[in-house]
């Protein structure tokens, strides 16, 4: 069962980030998701599964992946699970993941319905679980790096 108190403090930040889109129009493709995965701080990109699909970790923690099929671009990102539901209830774009554990995971596609900033939204929470789950000293060791702001952003 759901936390009210949860399910409506998150659905209130998707539905304002959702309010603040002016140009509905500005999407992502495959090669500015990979950009913008690329760009986390200390992100590297893997093929451990073969060429399909790219990888994204952080000190060999997975938090995307991204991948084209017949044009049609998604990417599996980790998600709170009950944040999870309620992406999978406001995003049509938005199914439990492929070939993931989809209670931890989504499978986004880029098909230019979601506004850039969910996209970029649900990747900086995908990569700030698997930053959280680092040990103590990677997460300092990046923060002192890079800055708060460019990991819990």
């Amino acid at each position: 069962m759901y936390s009210f108190h949860f399910e409506s403090r998150v659905y209130a930040v998707i539905i304002g980030h959702i309010q603040n889109f002016t140009d509905i129009s500005d999407t992502v493709n495959y090669q500015q998701a990979k950009d913008y995965l690329l760009a986390k701080p200390e992100a590297t990109l893997d093929h451990p599964f073969g060429p399909k699909p790219d990888v994204f970790k952080i000190h060999n923690k997975m938090f995307a992946t991204l991948s084209s099929t017949d044009g049609n671009a998604y990417s599996n990102l980790k998600c709170d699970p009950e944040e999870a539901l309620m992406l999978r209830d406001l995003f049509v774009e938005v199914k439990p993941g492929y070939h993931m554990n989809k209670k931890h995971w989504n499978t986004v596609h880029l098909d230019g319905n979601l506004p850039r900033g969910e996209i970029e939204r649900m990747i900086d929470n995908s990569y700030k679980l698997v930053v959280n789950s680092l040990t103590r000293g990677t997460r300092q060791a990046i923060a002192i790096k890079y800055g708060p702001k460019a990991i819990y952003r």
